[in-house]
């Protein structure tokens, strides 16, 4: 027999579940332990806040029948997850039997999630929101790592891939799954554990990138200068200078801007502007205070038509439909 349920049909069983349960006393203070609802099965998943907004979460579940879960589009934080004991499938691919799973922050299209009968699942998942990697693994423009950037999509479909495991991923699962320590020092032992383990599954397509990617370098006097011209372009967004006004202003050369430019920031001037002008529109248009051509002007363009052109281009939905609060992008 396979029972088939959707996220807002887990989500009640495991409330009503809740409110059955007992109180678990040797919990710390940022932890919390939801059991699996009895009708289901028998187990528990434990959260643990190891940092502000950066969970671990510990399970340990076996469900009675074959489950399927059925997630429709959503939008996802970022997510890293492996198994010690057991396997799942999903409908891109399987977690354990050899494989990880990295789920990327951003749009995540509608999944199921099969769990079979009787098979115990042990692992772990980590989740963020994929700004907190900025916090861990900033770039030199104190945004997330340009290596990164990938794991960070906003209102684009998310990256979703399925690393193998390795030994000393298994390994670091193992220890974070039999944490020896109590207090303060169990949760920074766990941050830190959490943190080897998004970095042994992320070394080897960092690695595959370095292959494919020069290491130029910049002398530390242009990247002040580069620097400098990003925080012109920020405080200028509606009337920012010409390229080559704005290259003059700091210093450097057109060529050295550009070249510095896609360095450090991953990213040409143009596009760079145009990102953070269509930002600044963004929230402009979701505080519902002011019309569409008036937000156009406000950052900085007088064609509505190359405004509305590069919105939707940027988040997959017209200003108008942002203003009347649309948040999900089509495909």
């Amino acid at each position: 027999m396979k029972i088939t349920l959707t996220e807002k049909d887990y989500i009640e069983l495991l409330e009503e579940s809740e409110q059955n349960s007992t109180h678990h006393s040797a919990l710390e203070p940022f932890e919390y332990l939801h059991e699996t609802p009895k009708q289901l099965g028998k187990g528990y998943y434990r959260a643990i806040e190891v940092y502000p907004e950066f969970w671990l979460d510990i399970f340990d579940r076996e469900y009675n029948h074959d489950m399927l879960f059925k997630i429709p589009v959503n939008h996802h934080p970022l997510q890293f997850g492996a198994l010690a004991v057991g396997t799942y499938t999903d409908t891109y691919g399987k977690v354990g039997e050899g494989h990880t799973f990295i789920a990327g922050g951003g749009l995540q299209r509608k999944i199921d999630i099969f769990h079979r009968q009787s098979q115990r699942t042990l692992g772990i998942y980590i989740e963020m929101p994929p700004q907190l990697l900025r916090n861990f693994f900033p770039g030199v423009d104190g945004e997330i790592a340009s290596e990164l950037r990938f794991l960070a999509k906003d209102n684009d479909w998310q990256t979703l891939f399925y690393p193998q495991t390795t030994p000393a991923i298994q390994g670091v699962v193992q220890q974070i799954i039999n944490c020896p320590y109590q207090g303060i020092t169990k949760r920074m032992y766990l941050q830190a554990k959490a943190l080897e383990l998004i970095t042994l599954q992320l070394a080897p397509f960092l690695a595959e990138q370095g292959k494919h990617k020069p290491s130029p370098r910049l002398k530390a006097t242009t990247i002040a200068r580069i620097q400098h011209a990003r925080e012109i372009l920020l405080s200028r967004l509606e009337n920012p200078p010409p390229l080559l006004e704005l290259a003059q202003l700091v210093g450097v050369s057109a060529t050295t801007l550009k070249r510095g430019f896609k360095i450090l920031f991953g990213t040409s001037v143009f596009a760079y502007l145009t990102d953070k002008r269509m930002a600044w529109a963004e929230q402009l248009l979701r505080q519902n205070n002011s019309s569409v051509a008036e937000v156009a002007n406000l950052v900085g363009y007088s064609h509505l038509g190359h405004f509305a052109a590069a919105f939707k281009q940027r988040y997959g939905i017209t200003p108008s439909q942002c203003l009347l609060g649309k948040k999900v992008v089509s495909g």
